[in-house]
């Protein structure tokens, strides 16, 4: 075939000879390989249906490691010299620059032996490329040309003209183009070749200025991010001859762009143009260009500072804050000529709408500051300027206007960060202020601003708040409560304390506040407890949210959490026993602590005050807090001269009360780490199962349940769980089956199932199985299927992550697929009186699960659901409306094909007499709009007919979802 006369068989034989060489060449010896190389040489001159199988064969032979220096030379000069490679096929072209690539890759210093000749080569290999796929290819040989340093010679500008061509990249890729290539990666690698080399500067930057005054969106954002990337290595030489143009080009965009992003990119591009001049080192004759451009913008933009209600205001201000921020010589600068204005205008202009703008840019100046940290003394405009800026700052906190103040106290917060700005006197001044925010400004969003101002600065100067807020938030306390006995507004006492308890909460972030902090909320709780009125119980949760709240922040220092723990977990639980205890023996006393909201605010502080703790201090506490609750050991708890004992698992009526504070013990073993050893955990495990199954009150019940499921959930496996699993379910079975604690039955065996199904125990199974069988019991039936909620749900105090809880990772998944197939089955077979616990269940485990599990069972799923729309309950018909909302806009091809039925439930159930209901269903009937519009159009008219009822429903939030969903349709 090689020798044959004919081109088109010349070529078979060379195209089966490559194909061979491609499979072996990294077999060939080098002799062989020269033998080759030369042939393939020869036959670039062979008739042009030969030259792409001779390219193929190169690539292989370019690919050998045993090539002889000068051959990849005398390959690449005879490509160049004979083949007009911009004639061959897309494929032929890419296989040209695969072997410039691979000879680039491993006979560098060769390559570069040809001096510029190699450059001019590759030029003329490129120069028309019309193909994204060879683009990528050519773009990154260019950029390795100019980054590895291979000589250009005289042809810079002929590579810049041969690659700026293609700027700004337009391309779009054709629907599902199999080569993934997309727009973003031609702009990127393109952008990476021109931002290569401060040699492209004055052949790109008239380009780019060009670029920026097209109308093309896209033009401009290329050009301002491929000018800012450029800024990286260009100096004062190459920015030069191009500062003002550039300055003209970016001042006009963003005085006049309606466009985010443009303005953006161009705030970015001013910012990287003065970070590179502040760069530029000078030689004793240059001109500092860097003094010119700032005082070219601050001449063009100054002076609009000055009309805080003209629009070229706030355009001004992030021009000069976008070039203030690019080093601190240009933040000297500016803000030298820019603060005292700002102030100047600020005290010229009475209206508060006026100075909020003018305190928003000079905001704006204040936070650049902190990228460079401590205030120079010897530089800083700001220092110079200390006392105005804190009298401006301090009067925008007194005025009237709440949009005013709330960028005060921003303003406030970023001058307390500045370290060494604010003098002792000021920083006294700044807490007063903060504590009257807080405290007695009507407005809660000021006072929300102020707290959240307090705990930002609080880290920072802890002995000032220390000594100076917390007492006086501490007096404010005590004032409020001896005053309310004088007969003054109760309410507004309400809302003082409340405010009290919050700014105490939000600043202990600091250890050493917290040592002030606690003992003043615990003190107050005392108080709390001791006093009669009726609102004593909603005191008492506010007080517990704030020990929350100061539990969670001293959870990141282990010193705070310590401190913590042993002072607020101690004292909550004597007050809790000293309450019970007089409930036993004078039930009038004491009540307000022992009521259920109290006891569940006091779950999450002592829960948050343990599960941090390391496992020595851990081990150290549950040897107190256990013998407490089993032997009555209250000798830990401060103050306990108690006038009873302590028996919270002895039977009487008398000690209800103590039975009821499981809850606490609850809240403290089940948050322990699971390394830490739990003293006498058979028997607490044996008396919280006696106490579920045989206590009257339903709290206690529930919460013995639960406390048992946490322990049984972290519990090792072995033999000794499995008696204490086999005991559980001799207690459930008699007593799930009849007599008067079947629910308190029911209680334990959901919890108990939802402790073992986190943790894949094989029981799991068993429990979960008698629980789908309860679904069919009349009486008992509802509760069981709601049940299943409580399994799939995220439980909020125990059998958590955040607990150190078993949780392994799908076990939603898992248990869908173990038991929604029994669930469907059991729907089947069941009476029609039970046939909705059936609906509800299945409703729940779905609403549960991962969307796009969801999708993937749908078919089998989505008759079931549909019907379950026609169920009376509205648990039912909530948590199924819930399920098809998002599944509408996630499987739009599955749900258009039961278009009909769901358009006529979702019209129903507008009219529902359960508000929750209506809202949900016209939320479903907005997102069947996501349906294929040819789907929809047979239904419009109707829908809209049907849609203008509930615009009219006596439910504000129904009515604004009926706007929506109509507006859609």
């Amino acid at each position: 075939c090689l020798e044959n006369t004919d081109p088109r068989t010349r070529g078979r034989g060379i195209q089966l000879l490559s194909q061979v060489l491609l499979q072996c060449y990294s077999l060939l010896q080098e002799k062989e390989v020269l033998h080759l190389v030369l042939f393939y040489e020869n036959r670039l001159q062979d008739h042009h249906l030969v030259i792409p199988s001779v390219l193929q064969g190169l690539r292989a032979l370019s690919m050998c490691e045993v090539l002889s220096p000068g051959l990849a030379v005398s390959v690449l000069k005879a490509i160049f010299q004979e083949v007009h490679v911009q004639s061959l096929l897309q494929l032929d072209r890419h296989t040209v620059y695969s072997i410039i690539t691979n000879f680039m890759g491993t006979r560098e210093e060769e390559l570069k032996g040809l001096g510029a000749d190699f450059t001019f080569g590759f030029i003329q290999v490129m120069d028309g490329e019309k193909d994204p796929r060879n683009l990528l290819v050519a773009f990154q040989i260019v950029h390795d040309l100019i980054t590895k340093n291979y000589a250009l010679g005289p042809f810079v500008e002929e590579l810049f003209e041969v690659t700026s061509c293609y700027f700004p990249i337009d391309f779009t890729p054709p629907p599902n183009d199999p080569h993934g290539i997309q727009r973003e990666d031609l702009i990127l690698s393109l952008r990476a070749v021109l931002a290569s080399t401060p040699q492209f500067a004055e052949f790109l930057l008239p380009l780019l200025i060009e670029k920026m005054d097209s109308d093309l969106q896209s033009a401009k954002l290329d050009s301002l991010q491929t000018l800012t990337t450029c800024c990286a290595i260009y100096g004062q030489k190459e920015l030069q001859e191009f500062l003002p143009s550039l300055w003209s080009s970016l001042r006009r965009e963003v005085f006049q762009t309606a466009s985010e992003k443009v303005e953006a990119e161009c705030l970015a591009a001013l910012h990287a143009l003065s970070a590179c001049l502040s760069c530029s080192v000078l030689s004793s004759d240059t001109e500092d260009l860097l003094d010119s451009f700032l005082s070219s913008i601050l001449q063009d933009c100054r002076h609009h500072l000055c009309e805080p209600d003209m629009k070229l205001v706030w355009p001004s201000a992030k021009l000069l804050q976008a070039a203030a921020g690019a080093s601190l010589r240009t933040y000297h600068r500016v803000t030298s000529s820019v603060l005292p204005l700002l102030l100047e205008q600020y005290t010229k202009h009475p209206q508060s709408s006026q100075r909020r703008t003018i305190l928003e840019m000079l905001l704006g100046f204040l936070e650049l500051q902190q990228k460079w940290g401590h205030v120079e003394e010897d530089e800083s405009t700001l220092l110079s300027l200390r006392a105005p800026v804190c009298s401006v700052v301090f009067s925008a906190l007194t005025d009237p206007s709440v949009q005013l103040q709330l960028v005060g106290i921003r303003a406030l917060t970023v001058l307390g960060s500045l370290q060494g700005f604010l003098s002792p006197s000021d920083l006294e001044l700044v807490v007063d202020h903060l504590i009257r925010l807080a405290l007695h400004e009507e407005d809660s969003q000021s006072s929300k601003a102020a707290m959240e101002a307090a705990g930002s600065l609080a880290p920072i100067y802890p002995k000032v708040f220390s000594g100076r807020m917390v007492p006086r938030l501490e007096e404010e306390l005590q004032c409020d409560s001896s005053s309310e006995r004088e007969g003054e507004s109760p309410r507004d006492h309400r809302s003082l304390r409340q405010r009290c308890l919050q700014a105490l909460a939000a600043v202990s972030i600091h250890t050493s506040i917290v040592r002030e902090t606690v003992p003043v909320l615990l003190q107050h709780l005392r108080k709390v407890q001791k006093g009669s009125e009726a609102g004593n119980a909603q005191d008492m949760v506010s007080v517990c949210q704030s020990l929350h709240r100061v539990a969670l922040q001293c959870q990141r220092d282990a010193e705070g959490c310590w401190y913590y723990h042993q002072t607020v977990v101690p004292c909550l639980l004597a007050m809790a026993v000293q309450a019970a205890m007089q409930e036993s023996a004078h039930p009038l006393l004491g009540k307000a602590l022992l009521k259920e909201e109290v006891l569940a605010a006091m779950v999450p502080v002592i829960s948050a005050a343990t599960t941090h703790l390391s496992p020595e201090l851990a081990a150290q506490s549950v040897s107190h807090v256990v013998p407490l609750f089993l032997e009555g050991e209250v000798s830990f708890l401060p103050q306990n001269s108690f006038p009873c004992s302590f028996q919270p698992f002895e039977d009487g009526e008398c000690l209800e009360a103590q039975r009821r504070l499981v809850v606490l013990l609850m809240a403290f073993v089940c948050s322990l780490p699971r390394d830490v050893a739990i003293p006498q955990q058979e028997r607490l495990l044996r008396e919280l199962l006696a106490l579920s199954c045989s206590c009257n009150c339903p709290f206690t019940a529930t919460t013995a349940a639960k406390c048992f499921a946490g322990l049984v959930n972290k519990h090792p496996a072995g033999q000794q769980l499995d008696e204490i699993l086999q005991l559980a379910v001799n207690r459930m079975e008699p007593g799930l089956a009849e007599g008067p604690r079947r629910t308190q039955a029911l209680t334990l065996l959901l919890w108990v199932t939802k402790a073992l199904v986190l943790r894949y125990h094989p029981l799991s199974s068993w429990l979960t199985d008698k629980l789908l069988g309860l679904l069919g019991d009349t009486e008992l039936g509802p509760a069981a299927a709601d049940g299943f909620s409580l399994l799939m749900a995220e439980s909020p105090d125990v059998l958590h992550k955040g607990c150190h809880a078993d949780v392994r990772i799908m076990f939603r998944q898992r248990f869908f697929t173990d038991n929604v197939p029994k669930l469907v089955q059991g729907f089947h077979g069941a009476g029609p009186d039970v046939k909705a616990n059936y609906l509800k269940g299945l409703s729940h485990v779905l609403n549960h699960l991962p969307k796009p599990v969801l999708v993937t069972e749908l078919p089998t799923l989505l008759s079931l659901l549909l019907e379950a729309l026609s169920c009376s309950d509205r648990v039912v018909q909530l948590s199924t409306l819930g399920c098809l909302q998002p599944l509408l806009l996630e499987a739009p091809q599955i749900m258009s094909l039961h278009v009909d039925t769901l358009v006529t439930k979702f019209l129903s159930l507008t009219s529902s007499p359960t508000m929750a209901v209506r809202i949900a269903a016209l939320r479903c009937a907005h997102a069947l709009t996501s349906l294929p519009t040819t789907v929809l159009l047979p239904y419009k008219a109707r829908v809209i007919r049907a849609l203008a009822k509930p615009l009219d429903d006596k439910k504000r939030l129904v009515r604004k979802e009926a706007v929506a969903a109509r507006g859609e349709w």
